[in-house]
């Protein structure tokens, strides 16, 4: 269908807790391509619904080749040490900050069917579920950041000529 604008931190809908998607319906097909073509270019891990200003509860992904949609996404494990791992995020564009994630993380959801399917992994994946799971809550990566890095990032974020104040 199309590649969608990414919206920036400022814009009230990566600040909402998104909706669960209740009708598995056409709109939703359209939603779910949408979300794919624009996570298809090149450098993005994955995009969340919010991202695209959609306050629904569905993101897509491309990690190491594997492509792919969750719906109604829950984070139901997470292990492994937490780490911080560098992340930026295509609604905070240019800034990259430590960001303490999960070694491991498993994710329940939906596909376009309605039907339970699952996504985990280590790495990457794991950082990615991680951080479109927090965008459909309403938090972005320096939501998740403390002390000195939370600091460094807001200075940061205050230096760009993108942030709407």
């Amino acid at each position: 269908m199309a590649v969608r604008e990414i919206r920036l931190l400022g814009d009230p809908v990566l600040k909402s807790v998104s909706d669960p998607v209740k009708s598995f319906d056409a709109k939703l097909k359209a939603l779910v391509t949408d979300l794919l073509d624009t996570t298809k270019l090149p450098g993005r891990a994955g995009v969340a619904a919010p991202q695209i200003g959609v306050n629904l509860r569905a993101f897509s992904y491309n990690v190491n080749g594997e492509i792919g949609y969750i719906i109604n996404p829950e984070i139901i494990e997470v292990s492994g040490e937490k780490r911080e791992v560098d992340e930026g995020c295509l609604s905070v564009p240019g800034l990259w900050h430590k960001t303490p994630r999960y070694e491991f993380a498993r994710v329940a959801g939906q596909n376009l069917a309605g039907d339970r399917i699952e996504l985990s992994g280590t790495g990457l994946m794991a950082q990615m579920l991680q951080h479109e799971c927090d965008h459909l809550d309403g938090l972005v990566y320096i939501d998740r950041l403390e002390g000195d890095e939370r600091r460094a990032a807001m200075k940061n974020l205050r230096a760009t000529d993108w942030f709407m104040r």
